[in-house]
């Protein structure tokens, strides 16, 4: 006990907002230092052993491009777990870059999970985060982080609802005196955008891309709603009928089409959440409107889009990216708010 306090005193806690697209490291006192892909490059020899070869932004940029013994990983899914050791090799890669190699150091850290998570999937990150070298764990949810990232009034007696788009979850939440009174997790984000825009050109253009592609197009020309001025962009790929190489033109107006439906799948979910939506609290929505938080949040026109579904006033929040890992950094400087947050 008194050798754990000794190490807490040395250690730096930390947040971690383990997410399927980017992993945000937040160190107590220092702000966001680490803003990296959650994807671990490894090298398999001929007797199944791995060996780790890159992490983060260096592993990204060998995804779709790697030799047979190679395989570029991304141990997340839909915000889940989907690869225990190599979530568990991510987090240790993350904390001892955060404490500059000094792994003896046992750092508090706090997770934001998704919100539908279950207990075994709770755990798993849990066992991740204490396996690879924690001294103490907390979870909490993500609509509450990113409300409380986004600036949100969290503590006070009114409501507030915040939607976070993220790599692989949507996940909607209405706060209120310091808790989630209503909130729903959809599987339908940033990820699957990516690859209704790679069907979408399979489909209509018979053009075989990566998935890598299908978010760089996302980024370069989609919007959800029509443009003022529409953009277009060249696309390279292998055409499924010839077998050949190839490149297209592809404008916002095509990538518009291919987002439609995951673009539906979110309204209708925030739609969903309206309709269970006690009426005291209603009508702080209907005075204080909707706000956007993560990546999908920076897609061209997605508040107007909402806004148009939903009749509310929708806005995106500052540094969209940052929200949920800047709301958990405010409950690593707060003790008494990350007690009352975390799920234990």
């Amino acid at each position: 006990m008194i050798l754990d306090q000794l190490i807490g005193f040395f250690s730096s806690d930390m947040s971690i907002d383990l997410g399927t697209a980017n992993t945000l490291v937040l160190v107590k006192g220092r702000g966001i230092i680490i803003n990296e892909p959650s994807v671990v490059a490894v090298q398999r020899d001929k007797f199944g052993r791995q060996k780790i070869l890159a992490v983060g932004h260096e592993a990204k940029e060998m995804v779709g491009k790697t030799p047979g013994d190679i395989e570029a990983i991304r141990p997340m899914r839909d915000g889940v777990i989907a690869d225990f050791d190599m979530t568990e090799k991510m987090i240790r890669y993350f904390i001892e870059k955060a404490h500059k190699r000094k792994s003896f150091l046992r750092p508090r850290i706090i997770i934001c999970v998704p919100y539908g998570l279950t207990q075994v999937e709770r755990k798993a990150v849990r066992e991740s985060a204490m396996s690879a070298g924690a001294r103490e764990v907390f979870l909490i949810e993500e609509p509450m982080a990113a409300a409380i990232g986004a600036g949100l009034p969290v503590r006070e007696p009114q409501g507030s609802l915040v939607v976070d788009i993220g790599g692989g979850t949507t996940e909607i939440g209405v706060v209120s005196l310091g808790g989630l009174v209503i909130s729903k997790s959809i599987r339908t984000a940033g990820d699957k955008i990516d690859m209704s825009i790679v069907d979408y050109v399979k489909r209509k253009y018979n053009l075989l891309i990566g998935e890598r592609t299908g978010e760089q197009i996302k980024i370069e020309v989609g919007s959800a709603v029509a443009l003022d001025s529409e953009l277009s962009m060249m696309v390279k790929g292998r055409d499924q009928v010839s077998g050949l190489l190839s490149r297209i033109e592809l404008t916002s107006e095509d990538v518009r089409e291919a987002m439609r439906e995951p673009l539906k799948e979110i309204a209708d979910a925030l739609k969903d959440v309206l309709e269970v939506m006690p009426p005291d609290l209603a009508g702080d929505i209907v005075e204080n409107g909707v706000v956007l938080t993560g990546g999908g949040a920076l897609i061209r026109g997605i508040d107007k889009y909402l806004a148009d579904i939903v009749k509310l006033p929708v806005f995106v929040a500052d540094e969209p990216l940052l929200a949920v890992a800047k709301g958990t950094g405010k409950a690593l400087e707060e003790i008494q708010l990350l007690q009352q947050l975390a799920n234990e």
